[in-house]
């Protein structure tokens, strides 16, 4: 409220100063237009009597100039209260050429009164010019304070400011990926490029969901990749989404291959969309401990709460019965059995019959000693937890 009263207070001293501006200029046409103005019978007897007071005290009208000069000023005062109206089509070139013509009619027409044709043609020609040459000033002085006042708050973020200079060079070689960028700079914008010159160093893309990380870079990269040959493993956590680019892409762009890679899908949710696989191919296990880290992350994905309770002795322990069991079939005949659904098989058999199997191999004792002393021991109870 107190903010509405101000602005209300700001516009009634702004309508003051702007009459005052008309009554300076009706002054100036009354006082040198005179003698017609009598002729015309508009003259008043109290309106005189306090003009003539007022050039002897303070010579107002000693020049023509000087009540059109008070005129401006007060015009001037009342445009700096205008509202900041978004006008696209007010530029300085119009301002400067109204005002231009305004100020040499205002101010440069008094040689119209000395003119050799009838006062009544003189003073109609002054005064049509008066009026003319101040309206442009006005609409002059209106302009420039919309713009001035729209380019201050054009920009209330600081966005001037805060703009710099970006990578306007498309730095380009066999493995880059480039992303066009548009950035504001010097009050326009401007093209330029994101350059990831070395993609195999680790990169990171944050933003709100929805904000276009996909679209702008992640998809970018999925193309481009593929146009330069490379072969790639998509995490499709929104699938198809990615899946789709990604194929319909390398359909596409197979010109780039020595040999066209071929497409598969691993889908978990719904393996009727997936190929087949085998997460425990015994081609990718060459130690023991290969088949220990397969065991560790089958394991702990199947059971989701064992990740707060690594370490622990019920969670440990059936990592590493299950490694075993991995690495026998993995020597087995050459892992011709080394596949998830036997391992799942064979460590769904009797204890009597798994641990004397798996204990006949060297390289699996020393895993399956704890075991063993349990069974042995007659600790049945603590083998099936």
């Amino acid at each position: 409220m107190q903010q509405e009263d101000d602005l209300r207070g700001l516009a009634k001293v702004m309508d003051f100063m702007r009459a005052l501006s008309i009554l300076f200029v009706v002054i100036n046409v009354y006082w040198f237009c005179y003698g017609q103005i009598v002729e015309w019978g508009l003259n008043i007897g109290v309106v005189d009597r306090i003009l003539l007071n007022f050039n002897r005290t303070a010579g107002l009208f000693g020049n023509i100039l000087w009540t059109k000069l008070f005129a401006v000023v007060f015009l001037a005062l009342s445009c700096l209260g205008t509202k900041g109206v978004k006008e696209e089509k007010i530029t300085w070139r119009r301002i400067i050429a109204t005002l231009s013509v305004g100020g040499v009619l205002f101010f440069f027409n008094w040689w119209l009164l000395a003119l050799p044709l009838p006062t009544v043609a003189n003073t109609a020609f002054y005064i049509l010019t008066v009026s003319v040459g101040y309206i442009c000033l006005l609409m002059g002085g209106v302009w420039m304070s919309r713009l001035l006042k729209n380019n201050l708050m054009d920009d209330v973020f600081n966005t001037e400011n805060e703009s710099f200079q970006q990578e306007t060079r498309l730095l380009t070689n066999e493995y880059s990926v480039n992303l066009p960028t548009r950035f504001y700079y010097r009050k326009r914008w401007n093209e330029g490029w994101i350059n990831v010159v070395n993609p195999f160093r680790a990169a990171i893309v944050l933003g709100t969901p929805g904000s276009g990380k996909s679209y702008a870079v992640v998809n970018q990269f999925i193309k481009q990749q593929i146009e330069k040959g490379f072969a790639m493993y998509l995490y499709d956590f929104k699938f198809p989404d990615l899946s789709e680019i990604a194929y319909n892409h390398l359909l596409n762009n197979q010109g780039g291959y020595e040999k066209v890679p071929t497409f598969y899908v691993i889908n978990f949710d719904d393996p009727r969309r997936s190929h087949r696989c085998n997460p425990i191919n015994p081609d990718f296990m060459t130690d023991i401990s290969d088949a220990y880290e397969s065991a560790y992350t089958i394991m702990l994905n199947l059971n989701r709460t064992w990740v707060q309770k690594q370490g622990d002795f019920f969670v440990e322990s059936p990592i590493i019965l299950f490694a075993a069991i991995i690495w026998y079939l993995r020597i087995y005949k050459g892992g011709r059995y080394c596949t998830f659904p036997h391992a799942v098989e064979f460590l769904n058999k009797r204890y009597e019959d798994i641990f004397p199997i798996l204990t006949s191999y060297p390289e699996l004792e020393n895993y399956l000693s704890p075991f063993m002393d349990a069974w042995l021991g007659g600790a049945q109870d603590q083998l099936q937890g």
